[in-house]
């Protein structure tokens, strides 16, 4: 899948598709609705599938203070959208420019202009331009008028509920992992190259391998029962995410350990997927405490996977 980022890099040769504008964070159902009516314009229409999308997004541009985590990086998020079949992500940046952009020169300038869509996919409730002066009725009057079909999509629900990314994060935030799964319509991962760090792990009898991300992530800070994946094999591990209070208190990482022989992991694609919350992360008084609580977590993953100790 191709990512492009900003209206500067529209070509030519990106103009003709069925475009789904969104924020798209983890692709939770919700998202996945807008992909699968997309999908069907797609085949209906003969041209690419693609996605719109805005980062920072409006809301965290205007109230950056109070801008939600994001659910993935962005980099689990371009990989879920490339397995639904997109072939290009449009990410635009959200500015003061684009806060100032009518509706009307969106829908002429991108949409007609450099996109040349020849449908477009959106929530019901989808509001755009400056001062939120675009909303669906206009989308359809333009779609009328230059020949691009215009595609709702309503609410999805789970349990109930509607399903939303608010609901998600929320979710995550209290390591509630039966909730995101629902929401997602599979388990909560996160994926990365794995990067050499300072072996403490090793040092305490749990030998770790360690991703680092630049985004806030919505996940609650803690230990997890995890299933690991990496060039096709798969292992059961227990896993912290967090910053590492008791020896340095950095910025958040992602630790796995396996619960089998893996092999050496450094620079290779790694994907953990979380199953089970085991307790949150808390600082130590000591190393030998941490150690302790590493042998207690190992125990409690190995029984979650039903492991003998």
């Amino acid at each position: 899948m191709e990512i492009i980022r900003g209206l500067h890099n529209l070509r030519a040769e990106h103009r003709g598709c069925v475009l789904a504008i969104g924020n798209f964070d983890g692709v939770h159902l919700g998202h996945q609705a807008l992909l699968d009516r997309l999908k069907a314009q797609a085949e209906a229409t003969g041209q690419p599938m693609c996605v719109q999308s805005f980062r920072p997004s409006a809301a965290a541009w205007f109230d950056p203070a109070n801008a939600p985590p994001a659910v993935q990086p962005l980099r689990d998020t371009a990989r879920t959208l490339a397995d639904f079949g997109v072939a290009r992500w449009s990410c635009l940046r959200f500015d003061g420019r684009f806060a100032r952009f009518p509706a009307e020169d969106y829908i002429d300038q991108v949409l007609i202009g450099q996109l040349g869509v020849a449908a477009v996919v959106v929530g019901a409730d989808f509001r755009f331009g400056a001062k939120r002066a675009g909303d669906v009725a206009m989308l359809e009057a333009a779609g009328r008028a230059h020949g691009f079909a215009v595609d709702t999509v309503g609410d999805v629900h789970a349990s109930g509920e509607r399903v939303s990314s608010t609901r998600l994060r929320t979710a995550l935030g209290e390591g509630d992992l039966a909730t995101a799964e629902l929401l997602l319509g599979r388990a909560y991962s996160l994926s990365g190259v794995v990067r050499s760090g300072r072996q403490l792990g090793r040092d305490l009898g749990a030998a770790t391998a360690n991703m680092s991300f630049r985004d806030r992530l919505a996940l609650r800070h803690g230990v997890y029962a995890v299933q690991m994946r990496c060039d096709g094999r798969e292992w059961p591990g227990v896993a912290n995410f967090g910053t590492r209070p008791t020896v340095d208190g950095g910025r958040p990482v992602l630790e796995a350990h396996a619960l089998a022989d893996t092999g050496a992991l450094y620079g290779r694609q790694l994907t953990v997927n979380f199953h089970q919350f085991i307790r949150a992360e808390q600082c130590f008084d000591s190393v030998d405490a941490l150690s302790a609580q590493i042998r207690a977590d190992v125990s409690e993953a190995r029984a979650y996977f039903g492991l003998s100790a």
